[in-house]
């Protein structure tokens, strides 16, 4: 084959330099009500998703997949750098670990729009200047943190890591605000581990040589981390850990993951192997803590409050009191609290003057609650009735690219992923209410682009960090009783992470009203188009005033310390009254979960999101030989003679996208 023709089929099929004409088309033929929806059948719908160059559905066995636990690879056992005793200061380069750790193709990289996320207004408060170091060479690092930044192809620090990293390395607590996709959990993990690795024989709790064989019974040991980082969902927990054992590489430090709805045992093992850096879920993390031959927090130097906004909901108010303290009992007393958020609610604000230091530095990076421009936002009308319908000529009119979708509950989610299979498309879906099993599946697929589509709740997808997610779609948009344009600015930020492009398409209609005006602004804010339905939204002399509690309070010492708490206090009343109104979902029938003495993982208690839901949906097992029907009500019949349309979604100019790309043009 020619070398050329080689190298152009690599490049990929999703020329965001030809995204920014899309709205225009898509707006106008949906105003129309011109909507095509899918044809008669699955296989013939299957066909035009072939056309289009999507690849085949994949069928799930979730009985069987849920029946091969004792052989499943779990997340938190991955592999990582184990530390012999015998080695000096550093250890030897382990090729075939460096190779998974740092050179797969579905580890996410900087993209070309790097550059643009440090274009933000920085604001830093702090009582010792912290001044901006922009090289990693500046910063002081630990030689083989360097050597470990160099091979994640990490060229410069973001904005947040230009400020953070310093904070850190001098040994100060830090409240830390910026945008999702970031860089933020490089601001925390490569100052703290860097601080560590010269330090880490001293610190470290006694374990044993793991390279020489391991026995739990005969060579177990209690874990007694340095470093205990807590982040609100799974998903997020294992990613933080993934970034983790590339960032420890050649170094004694181990990482561990402990998070809910995988088996205990396993984490247990992988703990009593020695831990110096936890990551964890507060559910699975309280449980341990009660275990005290298991972990002991002893000896933590640092606690990491990752997505801090999300976690700091009023129902686990005690549970942070726990998780907060235990790490006082380190036996110099020498500790350091750090909180990370895209925003900064009022009890993240309460949390801070609990437990950080007086003169803790606070960070911001542009606006709380902001999104950046590389993120295209398009918000198109869909009547409610044709939203799935609009779905599917949305995705059939688009290239094939890794495309997230979110719904607001659980129900919704398992509709949504029935429907764009039945129609041929390669889905796969994640809400609290699978298994971890199932969860841990999904994710798989969807990263190794098996399913290239995948139906979520935002709760569940919140930080997930998946290489070339180019399309983000809010099927539904999240009302202001759950969430509102916070839980928009997390949902579009799974695109367009760390200076890459992406498209945010979002249907809206009557119904989402509420969120209009606080929409308007964000998408005024980041110079993105205001559609004509939302024009009676757009502020008097488009004034923008964001009414984020936010802002003024950040920074603002003038506060009353006595006005505050009260507020806080009655804000944490209403909050209460007003989730007791909520619907929570159902518990989770999950083998593998041994203990009932925490709460369900925040993602668990909140990811039923709408109280006005479809009716429920036909249960379809996607199961490798046929379609099963549970018997549940079934949906509107599809006419054999009618023929699939070609989509109304597609562009007027047959240039604008190109053909149809071929298998080895997608851009997975």
């Amino acid at each position: 084959m020619d070398p050329n023709e080689d190298a152009a089929q690599q490049e990929p099929a999703f020329d965001m330099a030809s995204v920014t004409g899309s709205p225009k088309p898509v707006k106008e033929d949906v105003a129309a009500g011109v909507l095509s929806g899918i044809g008669p059948d699955a296989e013939a719908a299957g066909q035009v998703a072939r056309d289009r160059g999507w690849t085949d559905p994949v069928p799930f066995a979730y009985s069987e997949l849920n029946s091969r636990d004792d052989q499943r690879e779990w997340a938190g056992i991955a592999a990582r750098y184990e530390w012999d005793q015998e080695y000096g200061e550093v250890g030897p380069a382990h090729p075939e670990l460096e190779e998974q750790l740092f050179r797969g193709s579905l580890i996410p990289r900087a993209g070309s729009k790097l550059e643009d996320l440090n274009n933000f207004k920085v604001n830093v408060e702090s009582t010792d200047a912290i001044e901006a170091v922009h090289e990693w060479k500046d910063l002081g690092l630990h030689p083989v943190m360097l050597q470990n930044i160099a091979l994640c192809q990490y060229d410069r620090p973001t904005a947040i890591q230009s400020y953070a990293i310093p904070a850190v390395m001098s040994n100060q607590d830090l409240i830390a605000v910026a945008q999702t996709g970031s860089g933020k959990t490089g601001a925390f993990l490569i100052p703290i581990l860097s601080k560590l690795m010269g330090k880490a024989k001293k610190l470290a709790a006694p374990r044993p040589n793991t390279v020489q064989g391991f026995d739990m019974v005969r060579d177990g040991v209690r874990a007694e981390p340095l470093v205990l980082i807590v982040c609100p969902t799974r998903e997020l927990a294992t990613q933080i850990f993934d970034e983790a054992r590339r960032l420890c590489y050649r170094s004694m430090l181990r990482p561990c993951v402990a998070y809910g709805g995988a088996p205990t045992r396993a984490q247990k093992e992988e703990l009593q192997k020695g831990c110096d850096i936890l990551i964890a879920t507060p559910g699975r993390l309280l449980d341990f803590m009660e275990q005290t031959h298991v972990l002991s927090l002893r000896r933590v130097r640092y606690t990491v409050i990752d997505e801090a906004d999300e976690m700091l909901d009023a129902d686990w108010e005690d549970e942070f009191k726990r998780i907060m303290s235990g790490g006082d009992l380190n036996e110099d007393g020498d500790h350091r609290y750090l909180m990370f958020s895209a925003t900064f609610n009022k009890e993240f604000r309460k949390l801070a003057k609990d437990y950080l230091t007086d003169d803790h530095v606070r960070l911001r990076v542009g606006r709380a609650g902001s999104t950046h421009r590389n993120v295209v936002q398009d918000i198109v009308w869909a009547d409610q009735h044709q939203k799935m319908k609009a779905l599917y000529d949305l995705l059939i009119s688009m290239p094939p690219v890794r495309t997230l979708v979110f719904v607001n509950s659980k129900d919704q989610v398992d509709f949504v992923d029935d429907y764009l299979y039945n129609s041929g498309m390669p889905t796969t879906s994640i809400h609290s209410g699978r298994t971890q099993i199932e969860r841990e599946d999904a994710i798989r697929s969807f990263r190794t682009a098996r399913c290239p589509i995948m139906v979520a709740t935002g709760v569940t997808a919140r930080g997930l960090d998946v290489v070339n997610v180019l399309h983000v779609v809010n099927y539904d948009l999240p009302s202001t009783m759950h969430g509102g344009i916070t839980e928009y600015v997390h949902r579009i930020g799974r695109t367009a992470r760390i200076g890459n492009e992406g498209i945010a398409t979002s249907f809206y209609n009557e119904r989402n009203e509420d969120i209009a005006y606080d929409l308007v602004k964000i998408l005024m804010e980041s110079k993105q188009t205001i559609p004509d339905f939302l024009e009676p939204y757009r502020p008097e002399n488009d004034e923008l005033d964001f009414d984020d509690n936010s802002e003024d309070e950040f920074f603002d010492q003038q506060e009353e310390e006595a006005g505050s708490e009260a507020g806080d206090k009655a804000d944490s009343q209403e909050g209460d009254a007003e989730k007791e109104n909520q619907p929570v979902s159902g518990e989770i029938d999950d083998p593998f979960v041994d203990s009932n003495k925490s709460k369900k993982e925040v993602d668990d208690r909140k990811d039923s999101e709408n109280e006005s839901r479809p009716s429920k949906p036909l249960k379809v097992s996607k199961q490798k030989d046929d379609l099963k029907d549970t018997g549940t009500p079934t949906r509107p019949s599809k006419s054999k003679d009618s023929a699939i349309q070609e989509s109304a979604w597609a562009p007027k100019n047959d240039d604008f996208w190109g053909a149809p790309p071929s298998k080895a043009d997608r851009a997975w």
